[in-house]
């Protein structure tokens, strides 16, 4: 077993993140929205399919990538003041860069939606990059316990005006009725919006649940103790999520406390999976593509976002593709995921392109 230095650039956290961008591009982009298998759906309200751990696996590595990338910069002597300057300036990026999402590519202010997944990216970002600068993993966990038992308490308790408490239909929910009341403009869903503000505080609490990883890779232990404590974590969260799922469902759209806890359960033992077999035993070749993804990561999605305008609506590629494949006997729903998986490579190449040209673009 090859010795391990947390220190390092970690291959197996580039390539989780570059698997998970890639399967984020591969769900947001079908060939056909009414054609899917049900792993590359979203679960329509309480539930989970595969798709929906895309998002909050994103946010737990943004987590581990705060502890990891604060702790080399404090070693280095780094001022915390001028640390803080530089997490606003980059929420401040990635939120513009949501924003310019949702307005592509027609910039209709009028039409203009201000919440969205990078913008939730660049809130838990920025609260969490403040969090791990004053509070150690003591801290942390206190906060998220509070922050998820708080907004389960909340959406359970609190009365929402002519409909009463502990309603979690959809647009009758608290999370809902405060959106309604605070966020200006259109939102996704017409009267509610699943990046919304309320539901943002339990996604704060699955990027704690990543610090708490990144906290534990540099403690002074064995790496195989490491490991074991990130899989029994990951398999603690797994059945407290089952449990709270019994009286707060699984529900992405919500962001519920028990989403969160079995999704950052699975984030954990998947993490420690790639350390083990990328970091530890060295499987690298089996980490490239993943890597190449990861290294850019924001600047694929943001492309990816922004390609169908030219492969769908201007060269008619997408609808080229699938009524073509669906025309000579295939079924529909293996044309619209043959298709995503497709768009998935287009998006790899210029992100190959950038990683062998060492360009790696912070945002």
């Amino acid at each position: 077993m090859e010795k391990f230095d947390s220190s390092k650039r970690l291959i197996s956290l580039d390539m989780l993140r570059g698997l998970t961008i890639a399967l984020m591009i591969v769900v947001n982009d079908p060939g056909s929205w009414e054609h899917l298998y049900w792993p590359l759906a979203h679960a329509s309200w309480h539930g989970v399919t595969i798709t929906d751990f895309v998002y909050p696996f994103f946010i737990f590595i943004v987590g581990v990538s705060i502890v990891l990338s604060s702790s080399k910069q404090l070693a280095a002597g780094a001022n915390k003041r001028e640390m803080i300057k530089k997490i606003w300036i980059r929420s401040l990026k990635i939120f513009g860069l949501g924003i310019l999402l949702n307005l592509f590519p027609y910039f209709n202010f009028m039409e203009l939606r201000i919440p969205g997944v990078l913008q939730r990216i660049a809130l838990v970002y920025l609260v969490c990059a403040h969090i791990g600068l004053v509070t150690n993993w003591k801290g942390q966990v206190k906060i998220a316990a509070a922050l998820l038992i708080g907004y389960w308490l909340a959406m359970m308790l609190i009365p929402v005006p002519g409909i009463g408490a502990g309603v979690l239909e959809p647009g009758q929910n608290l999370a809902a009725w405060i959106d309604s009341m605070v966020i200006p403009l259109r939102m996704y869903r017409g009267t509610w919006d699943p990046e919304g503000l309320l539901s943002t505080i339990p996604a704060i609490a699955t990027g704690i649940t990543g610090m708490l990883a990144g906290q534990l890779l540099r403690q002074d232990m064995s790496i195989e103790k490491k490991l074991n404590y990130m899989f029994f974590i990951g398999f603690l969260c797994v059945i407290v999520g089952y449990a709270w799922d019994l009286v707060f469902p699984f529900n992405k759209n919500l962001w519920s406390s028990s989403f969160v806890m079995f999704t950052s359960g699975w984030a954990f033992m998947s993490f420690a999976a790639c350390i083990l077999v990328v970091d530890i035993h060295g499987y690298q070749k089996v980490a490239r593509f993943g890597v190449i993804y990861g290294s850019n990561a924001i600047t694929i999605y943001v492309l990816a976002g922004m390609l169908p305008v030219l492969l769908s609506n201007v060269l008619g590629l997408q609808g080229l593709f699938f009524n073509g494949l669906v025309d000579i006997g295939m079924a529909p729903k293996l044309a619209s995921a043959l298709w995503a998986v497709v768009y998935m490579f287009i998006c790899f190449i210029p992100a190959y392109i950038l990683y062998k040209k060492k360009i790696f673009i912070k945002v």
